[in-house]
């Protein structure tokens, strides 16, 4: 007679897992991990490679012709240490250059200033406004030359502007645009806020109509008129923006280059920082002067970042 397990005369059945229910984890090949990780290095390679030969390789040798007396042509470098630091902060002619670019300063801001002015009207209902945005960003599509060419006319004696002064009764106006030491860095510095004041616009535009038309609304059913629009809900939301144009300004005065070069030549005292660095280099063989140059302008441009940064600080915009 059989044992009773549970059931009468039966047995407990014994439940064992088979072995093929088991799954077996399964890792990936190394290998292909590897591969994996390495890739986006491997397309990183060749913008590096162009970076460090075009961009840091020069730079490492711009400082080290500064520092000599090398004509760019002599295969030997005498070192003569900071000399030519000395003659850019010592020597009149290359003392003026820095007047020169105070101008441009002056007509960088006055250039922001308008295309403020006219970024904050055009983003409102104006009528025509499409027609003012194609006018005010037209002169930034102009090439530098043509520019330079047409204000070359447009200055002259008897030119366009002495003519439009003759038909309104302002002949007594009319002077040596061009000729005058006096009058011709003011006559060149117009010329490049009617040129750089569309990129401006543009940029302000654009930042100003990525402000929420919510704060605008909220701000006209609490009484704001645009005045206190713009100083509280425009200003606060484009800061970045503005902080960008002015070291971009900064920078674009103590390089500008195109339009003096073409209209003057750097004559009558309008020489500025590029054409004078230029003439140094392939003008009067002074390449380790030319080198210095272009490291002051360079470092001149990082103190101005600095304190910018510092004075008016990156933060986030929160107008709400």
């Amino acid at each position: 007679m059989s044992p009773v397990t549970g059931t009468t005369g039966g047995v407990l059945p014994t439940a064992v897992a088979p072995l093929e229910a088991v799954e077996k984890k399964t890792t990936p090949p190394r290998k292909g991990v590897r591969q994996r990780r390495s890739t986006p290095y491997l397309f990183l390679l060749v913008p590096l490679a162009f970076l460090l030969v075009f961009t840091y390789v020069p730079a490492v040798n711009l400082f080290w012709y500064s520092v000599t007396d090398w004509d760019g042509i002599d295969l030997t470098k005498n070192f003569i240490g900071f000399q030519n630091y000395i003659d850019i902060f010592t020597k009149p002619e290359f003392l003026r250059v820095f007047v020169v670019s105070l101008y441009y300063i002056v007509a960088s801001f006055l250039q922001m200033g308008f295309a403020l002015y006219f970024a904050t009207v055009l983003s409102f209902s104006t009528r025509f406004r499409n027609l003012f945005k194609g006018i005010l960003f037209f002169p930034t599509l102009l090439n530098g030359v043509a520019i330079g060419l047409m204000f070359l006319y447009f200055f002259q004696p008897n030119g366009t502007l002495d003519s439009v002064l003759k038909i309104v009764g302002l002949q007594q106006l009319t002077v040596q645009w061009l000729g005058n030491p006096d009058v011709v860095n003011i006559s060149l510095a117009s010329t490049s806020i009617w040129r750089y004041t569309g990129l401006s616009f543009i940029l302000f535009l654009g930042a100003i109509q990525s402000i929420p038309a919510s704060l605008y609304e909220a701000a006209d059913l609490d009484g704001a008129n645009k005045v206190q629009q713009f100083r509280f809900i425009i200003l606060p939301g484009i800061k970045r923006i503005i902080s960008l144009s002015f070291i971009l300004a900064i920078s674009g005065s103590l390089s500008v280059f195109e339009i003096p070069f073409i209209i003057t030549g750097g004559t009558n005292g309008s020489s500025t920082f590029v054409i004078k660095t230029i003439q140094q280099a392939f003008t009067y063989r002074q390449v380790g002067l030319a080198s210095a140059m272009a490291v002051v302008l360079l470092i001149i441009v990082l103190i101005v970042t600095y304190i910018q940064r510092k004075l008016v600080p990156d933060d986030e915009v929160n107008l709400t």
